[in-house]
């Protein structure tokens, strides 16, 4: 399928109802309003394909721009190619769902991640934590260094009360999945959280909400899933 037919499918996959769930999220358009589990058909059929990516994801089609993190070639995405993506992730669902997730699949995921934690952008930071959850939820405990992580723990809990909105939302899903996901530092993790507590998010337009990562390990602890990775990534 070339730029045009792919462009058609999902335009004629579009739902009003969709449309509107993801505006209200932050989407802007252009926007058609595809589920992503209507998407993975036709992704079957073009699989990984890096250069028709990179056209769909410059239209700033919000559509657009998720089908081609689905079918991007993250292997061989530069530190250029990524840093363009992110730029171009105007809001949250873009940052956190798409660049990340790609970022995560990435031989580079960490060192991408690291400079855009220490960016002070908003959407960079949540995207650079965002990474560790996806990365963290899937590679082995051996891939990841104790004491850096160690060390971002302690920036979650000094920093996290302060960050910009998104930035917690990541930080506080960073903090919960080392608890999960990253058995050597799990009970640190628990402490972690303990010590900061509920974090209550502001968001634009809608109420504050309120998120207690302690609770949320706590949870998984029941459920016996501490140690949990999942087989994929991307979808």
């Amino acid at each position: 399928m070339n730029f045009d037919e792919v462009m058609e499918q999902l335009e004629a996959l579009g739902k009003e109802r969709t449309k509107k769930i993801y505006v209200s999220n932050g989407a802007k358009e252009p926007v058609f309003g595809v589920a992503t589990g209507a998407m993975k058909p036709i992704a079957k059929r073009i699989k990984i394909n890096q250069p028709l990516a990179e056209q769909l994801y410059a239209t700033g089609n919000y559509d657009a721009m998720y089908f081609a993190g689905i079918i991007a070639d993250p292997v061989h995405m530069t530190a250029d190619d990524f840093n363009r993506w992110i730029d171009g992730a105007y809001f949250y669902m873009l940052s956190d769902y798409v660049v990340s997730v790609t970022l995560a699949e990435s031989p580079i995921a960490q060192s991408i991640a690291d400079e855009w934690i220490a960016s002070g952008d908003e959407l960079k930071m949540s995207a650079g934590w965002s990474c560790y959850c996806w990365t963290l939820g899937n590679r082995k405990d051996e891939e990841f260094s104790i004491p850096k992580l160690t060390d971002m723990l302690q920036a979650v809990k000094a920093t996290i009360h302060e960050a910009p909105p998104r930035t917690q939302a990541s930080m506080n899903n960073f903090l919960t999945t080392v608890g999960v996901s990253f058995k050597p530092l799990h009970q640190q993790a628990i402490e972690t959280a303990q010590s900061v507590g509920p974090v209550e998010i502001q968001r634009d337009n809608k109420k504050s909400s309120i998120v207690h990562a302690y609770e949320s390990i706590l949870k998984e602890v029941e459920r016996n899933r501490i140690g949990f990775k999942r087989k994929y990534v991307r979808c």
